[in-house]
C-alpha cells in the first residue's frame, strides 16, 4: 500500500526527468506498480481510510511521484467525460491506468480550476491559475497492452495534463504565469 511517506517530493531529480517509456507485456512489478497507484487515489478518497493512513487526497498519480521513472500514470475516479460509463450506482467516474500516453491533439482554449492545482508531490500551497488545454485526445496502451484512444475535457483534461506533465519532468507550477499568477488568456474557462 502506498502511503505518504512513499511520495515523492519536490527537490528529488525524479520529478524533473523524462520518464521512460514501457515495453510490453508488463512485468508483475509494473503491474503491481499500476494496481498501487490506483489503489491510492481510491483509498485517498475515502474518508475513513485516508484519515487512518493520514493520506492527502488525490485524483491521479504518476509513476515518478512514487521515485519511478517509467510512462505510466493512474488517473480517477473522477467525473464526468466523453469515456465515461455509469457504474453500478448509476454515478459516472472516469479511472484508468495510462500506460506510454502520448496527447495527440489539444483545444486552443485554455481552462484552469478556480482555486488552482495543488500535486501530492508539493507539500506547499503555490496560487496562481494553470493554463491547460480544455480538450486532449490522448493515446496510451492499458495495463495489458490494449492500445487506446480517448478524448477528455474540462476537468479530467486537467488531471490528464497534470499526470502527463509529470512523465515528461514537469510540475504544475511551471505553468502558472510568473510575472502575473492570477492573468489569463480572454477565453479561458475557470472551473470552479
Amino acid at each position: 500500500m502506498i502511503l505518504m511517506h512513499d511520495i515523492t517530493r519536490d527537490g528529488n531529480p525524479v520529478l524533473r526527468q523524462v520518464a521512460k517509456p514501457l515495453t510490453f507485456p508488463l512485468s508483475d512489478e509494473y503491474k503491481k506498480l499500476a494496481d498501487d497507484m490506483m489503489q491510492y487515489l481510491i483509498n485517498s478518497q475515502d474518508p475513513k481510510i485516508a484519515e487512518k493512513h493520514q493520506l492527502r487526497a488525490g485524483v491521479g498519480l504518476a509513476a515518478p511521484q512514487v521515485g519511478e521513472s517509467v510512462q505510466m500514470a493512474a488517473q480517477g475516479p473522477l467525473a464526468p467525460c466523453a469515456a465515461s460509463r455509469p457504474n453500478d450506482k448509476g454515478e459516472i467516474i472516469f479511472k484508468e491506468v495510462f500506460v506510454n500516453p502520448k496527447i495527440l491533439s489539444e483545444s486552443v482554449r485554455r481552462t484552469c480550476l478556480a482555486e488552482g492545482e495543488g500535486c501530492l508531490s508539493v507539500d506547499k500551497d503555490i496560487e496562481g491559475y494553470v493554463p491547460r488545454p480544455d480538450k486532449l485526445k490522448i493515446r496510451y496502451y492499458t495495463v495489458d497492452g490494449e492500445e487506446k484512444t480517448i478524448r477528455l475535457k474540462d476537468y479530467p483534461a486537467i488531471v490528464a495534463s497534470h499526470e502527463i506533465d509529470h512523465l515528461n519532468g514537469h510540475l504544475f507550477y511551471d505553468r502558472i504565469n510568473k510575472q502575473n499568477p492570477f492573468e489569463l488568456a480572454e477565453d479561458t474557462i475557470v472551473i470552479s
